[in-house]
């Protein structure tokens, strides 16, 4: 026997597999495992091949739903644009979703204020669009509805990422944006050096750990993004990968378009030219090793909201472009 720790996804499954919507073939483990959580607390036991709960069950089962109904199925990141038909059954996938997501919980409201029941799912949203037959046939006899939606508003929250080589203006930009939007608004300035002293000190410069770095920045971002803040990052982030991962998790957190990136373009021979570090003199005398630009690549952003050289751009021009992209 051995316990089996589930995380988000395997805990959804678990859930699953506990109200009858799947097999216990999903989930690894033997007869006399545990299932438990991430915090310890045991969920479920496996014996004889099936899987028994430990914990009173927290979703009803479709044998507890009135199963006469016609039903609808929430759509993920989208909302009703009116009231469900009388006496439609409301399925609201809410599996793997944290308590605090501001963003879930507004799109459940919204769905919940339209329906005379709602019966919440153990699975994640994003997999109720294509589980809707599956899980209307589960709950109920009667037949599936669709009816009109809207997409969900993305909310003031808002991650802008200035990314660029080292004396591009980055830290400069950034600071003068939170300086402006500041006495407004809810603003958190997440410096690529000052994030190093504090959140990754210890961190190298390798790729690995640049890109656990941005990995950082970015889960704080989305963090702050979520909850209505603007979050203002200013690291160099050479590498579009990373990059990419970031919007998908401010984007998860924020919703579509709650990401900004501003390429700060400014020539690498400018950026040399001023050398406010010291840093690329030691590089290109071999004193340093993987310096951006030197050494080891930056990636320009394809996918850039705004492009700013700061050898043609003012400080003050730059930070009004910026600031006119994001809601007050």
């Amino acid at each position: 026997m051995s316990q089996i720790t589930l995380d988000v996804a395997e805990r959804a499954r678990l859930d699953q597999v506990l109200v009858g919507l799947a097999g216990p073939d999903g989930l690894a483990g033997s007869d006399g495992d545990v299932y438990v959580d991430e915090e310890g607390t045991p969920l479920a036991r496996r014996e004889d091949g099936a899987i028994t709960p430990l914990q009173p069950p927290s979703w009803r089962r479709p044998a507890e739903v009135d199963s006469s109904r016609a039903v609808v199925v929430a759509s993920d990141g989208r909302i009703p644009t009116g009231a469900l038909p009388d006496r439609a059954l409301l399925l609201l996938a809410s599996a793997g979703v944290r308590l605090d997501d501001a963003r879930h919980i507004a799109w459940a409201q919204r769905w919940s204020a339209t329906a005379s029941e709602v019966v919440t799912v153990p699975i994640p949203p994003a997999e109720a669009g294509a589980r809707a037959s599956e899980l209307a046939a589960a709950y109920s006899s009667g037949p599936l509805i669709e009816v009109e939606t809207e997409p969900l508003p993305t909310g003031t929250g808002r991650t802008v990422l200035l990314t660029g080589l080292s004396g591009s203006g980055k830290s400069t930009i950034a600071r003068a944006l939170v300086e402006r939007l500041a006495a407004d608004r809810s603003v958190t300035l997440l410096d690529g050096d000052v994030v190093r002293t504090h959140l990754s000190r210890g961190l190298g410069f390798s790729r690995e750990d640049r890109d656990l770095n941005i990995r950082r920045i970015g889960w704080v971002a989305a963090e702050v993004t979520k909850h209505g803040g603007l979050a203002v990052c200013a690291p160099i982030a050479p590498y579009d990968e990373t990059r990419q991962w970031v919007r998908r998790t401010v984007e998860a957190a924020g919703g579509p378009g709650s990401f900004v990136v501003v390429w700060v373009s400014t020539p690498l021979e400018e950026c040399e030219r001023r050398d406010v570090k010291g840093l690329y003199a030691k590089a290109r005398a071999g004193e340093i090793t993987g310096f951006t630009g030197i050494d080891d690549p930056y990636e320009p952003p394809l996918d850039a909201t705004l492009t700013i050289d700061t050898t043609v751009t003012s400080l003050s021009d730059a930070v009004n472009q910026i600031a006119a992209l994001i809601p007050h």
